[in-house]
């Protein structure tokens, strides 16, 4: 999340009103990449781990603790 979140904190602290959009949009495009081209492939390739996947962590939030599979 502090990845995603670096280039809206430059821009602010430049005071770069173009950089601000820029930023957003290039995180909008690597969300809807995820969204519409990664996550059907993982889908395809690993149905039943995938799903499992998805079902303990979160899209677009990180999890504070860790995921174990064996869980």
């Amino acid at each position: 999340m502090t990845m995603r979140l670096t280039p809206f904190i430059c821009a602010l602290l430049l005071g770069a009103g173009d950089l601000v959009i820029y930023a957003a949009m290039i995180g909008v495009a690597f969300y809807l990449f995820v969204m519409w081209v990664e996550e059907p492939t993982l889908k395809r390739m690993f149905p039943k781990a995938y799903r499992r996947h998805n079902e303990n962590v979160p899209r677009g939030l990180p999890r504070l603790t860790p995921w174990r599979p064996g869980q």
